[in-house]
């Protein structure tokens, strides 16, 4: 085991499509353009990988050549790149994996899409053709982020802990400065919280510096101080993580610049 990479059991967003011979590029372009927008905003970079027939295989070399071949062209039709694989595929069928790279450099394969001729076969499955005949359908496995698990440890890596604030679990922490500006800090907490905020907050009998320092080292986003001057002025300093700089603005101006943060995923 590897921490989050290698663990005892994991969960698998596996879905399987069935279609027709003739619909085959156009399914594998979608899967590949749902791969592009899941990547893309976490920021990730891939490479695909493209694994061919195995010595040991099921099925007739024509099916495969035809399979491989439309596997390719879908790629290279979205203006993809990719490596093959000689020999790698599944016992069922030709495959495109597609490898993510964390921040130190390693890859790891994540999303796959295999083609699978022969589950329909071993099913006996049939659909009606605009001819009026029975035509056995092929099936896709698709995988977008493979094991959720290992792929919560690819993101993490990759921002080293730092998420960003739209997937960061703590979006928030605010901190008041004494006892007196509880009540004060509870109320910015409510009205941030009934914006769907996920926030906490620290009311322990420390020092404000150690709370902020605390907070920066747990790599919150956002830490909100709360002191006298703030609530005689009605307004909250804001201090972000990115910057370390700490800012004045109204409760309601922050839940603004928030919400647009996290509605437009900014890194």
């Amino acid at each position: 085991l590897h921490g989050l990479f290698r663990v005892r059991c994991f969960t698998q967003d596996d879905a399987h499509i069935f279609m027709t011979w003739d619909q085959m590029k156009d399914e594998i372009k979608n899967v590949v353009r749902l791969f592009d927008e899941v990547y893309s905003t976490f920021g990730l970079t891939y490479q695909i990988e493209l694994s061919t027939m195995p010595e040991d295989h099921m099925g007739e070399l024509k099916d495969w050549q035809f399979a491989e071949k439309t596997l390719a062209e879908a790629i290279t039709e979205i203006g993809k790149d990719y490596v093959v694989n000689e020999g790698d595929g599944a016992f069922y069928g030709p495959k495109l994996d597609f490898h993510l790279a964390d921040s130190i450099g390693r890859t790891w394969q994540c999303g796959t899409i295999q083609l699978d001729m022969q589950l329909p076969e071993r099913f006996e499955l049939e659909y009606t053709g605009a001819d009026g005949e029975k035509h056995r359908p092929v099936m896709i496995h698709r995988v977008v982020l493979g094991s959720i698990e290992r792929f919560i440890g690819v993101i993490t890596e990759h921002f080293a802990g730092a998420f960003p604030t739209w997937l960061a679990p703590e979006q928030v922490r605010v901190m008041p400065m004494t006892d007196r500006n509880i009540p004060c800090a509870q109320e910015v907490v409510k009205q941030l919280t009934d914006k769907g905020f996920r926030v906490t907050m620290d009311e322990r009998n420390e020092k404000i510096g150690y709370k902020i320092r605390e907070a920066q080292v747990h790599k919150v986003p956002y830490m909100i101080v709360i002191g006298d001057k703030d609530e005689e002025k009605g307004v909250i300093s804001v201090r972000t993580r990115k910057t370390g700089e700490t800012t004045a603005m109204e409760t309601g101006e922050f839940i603004e610049k928030l919400a647009y943060e996290v509605e437009n995923k900014l890194k």
